[in-house]
């Protein structure tokens, strides 16, 4: 049994400059930090099944035999982008609701999903990879209307400053971008 915890997020300001479409032409900058101390967290617990069956446990339950007939979007993307396709038990548990809390949860599932998953898989993989591929399942595949703020600060952690722009983004820790 493997569990990740990934913390949710407060966005002091810069909110919606994180939209790819507003910082290639305008340039973007966000602040936002994760609460991460005591509560506001988004746990995933995955363990390996004695079946081929995929169950996952969230506000529902769903007992399939293929990836495809996952209704939860994250999870089912997060097993496709990760190679997991049978035989493991996936439950999602939150101090928030995962949708509507205006604190990133959704995409602190993602992260913590494809956490979890390349971890049951013997696999660590980096914080940018991460934030890469959950950029990719929530605003690529999934459409969802969203920027890249929360999938950064659910990777990253801790009080961060993202400058987005045409040529890439960066990413401070800390109070480090006030003394540039």
């Amino acid at each position: 049994m493997i569990i990740t915890q990934t913390p949710l997020r407060i966005s002091l300001f810069g909110g919606s400059t994180d939209f790819r479409e507003f910082y290639l032409k305008e340039c973007g900058a966000v602040l936002s930090l994760t609460i991460d101390k005591y509560v506001y967290y988004v746990y995933i617990i995955v363990k390996e099944r004695f079946d081929d069956k995929i169950y996952i446990n969230y506000s529902k339950k769903e007992i399939i035999d293929n990836v495809d007939e996952i209704q939860h979007d994250l999870v089912r993307e997060a097993m496709r982008k990760t190679g997991i396709t049978k035989g493991v038990e996936i439950t999602t548990l939150a101090d928030v609701p995962s949708e509507g809390s205006g604190l990133g949860s959704s995409s602190s599932v993602t992260v913590g999903l494809l956490n979890v998953f390349y971890a049951y898989q013997g696999e660590q993989v980096t914080q940018e990879r991460l934030t890469r591929e959950a950029c990719e399942i929530e605003i690529d595949i999934l459409k969802n209307p969203i920027g890249i703020q929360d999938q950064y600060i659910a990777s990253y952690g801790n009080l961060r400053f993202l400058s987005l722009g045409k040529i890439g983004v960066s990413l401070l820790k800390g109070l480090k971008f006030l003394m540039k």
